[in-house]
């Protein structure tokens, strides 16, 4: 008499939430869609931290520029991301990365820049004019005066744009770009349901770790701040 084999745990059959075994026999698709997660979530927020600073700059300038720049950053993230990918597929084509990275830097800077801004309005006047008064020209201002008083501002600002620039790639896979949300849309479609848990525990999970690390940083970077 021979036995049957016993189906799987994430066989039509079972379809368990929970299985290791699915875990084990597809270790490389689930760390393939974390490295490409991580990859693409470093990349966006290098450039979004780059592009943020020039633009709280240009708004710190006039109440104007602030008003104009705020608003047109606020109605790009009011666009759904979905949406926004669609729009840019026509001209970055859909066979690579690009709609998912233009989104996700535009949508990061509304966040980066009103924490930017917040911050180094936050610098006191009497700092300024003492570090003026001692020979300090704008750029030395800049960045050993303005943008070190600003950093519990700053970092708070990438804190938050780490998170939500995590949670939110997860819709790029949709277009087949969004590393675990590939992974959770490609259980959905196969209808198994441990595929679709693991990507989403990654995903919470990878958010957590980054913010925790940036929250070592940040009381690591601004000691005066911890209290």
């Amino acid at each position: 008499m021979v036995l049957s084999a016993a189906p799987s745990c994430y066989s039509r059959s079972v379809n368990a939430w929970f299985c290791t075994q699915y875990v084990h026999d597809y270790s490389s698709d689930i760390q393939h869609a974390f490295i490409q997660h991580v990859r693409l979530s470093v990349l966006i927020l290098a450039i979004s931290i780059v592009l943020s600073l020039p633009l709280a700059l240009l708004a710190l300038r006039s109440r104007w520029l602030r008003s104009s720049i705020l608003s047109t950053l606020g109605v790009v993230y009011t666009i759904p991301s979905l949406a926004l990918f669609v729009l840019l597929q026509p001209a970055f084509g859909v066979t690579h990365a690009t709609p998912v990275v233009v989104a996700l830097v535009a949508y990061a800077q509304l966040l980066l820049v009103r924490n930017v801004l917040v911050g180094l309005e936050e610098v006191p006047a009497e700092v300024l004019e003492a570090a003026r008064g001692t020979g300090y020209g704008g750029v030395r201002l800049l960045f050993t005066v303005r943008i070190p008083m600003a950093l519990p501002a700053i970092l708070a600002g990438i804190r938050l744009t780490t998170v939500s620039t995590i949670s939110l790639l997860s819709v790029g896979g949709l277009i087949q770009q969004g590393g675990l949300g590939q992974l959770i849309l490609d259980g959905q479609q196969r209808d198994i349901r441990a595929q679709v848990l693991t990507g989403v525990v990654l995903i919470v999970a990878l958010a957590l770790v980054a913010d925790l690390v940036l929250l070592l940083v940040q009381r690591l970077a601004t000691p005066w701040a911890r209290a």
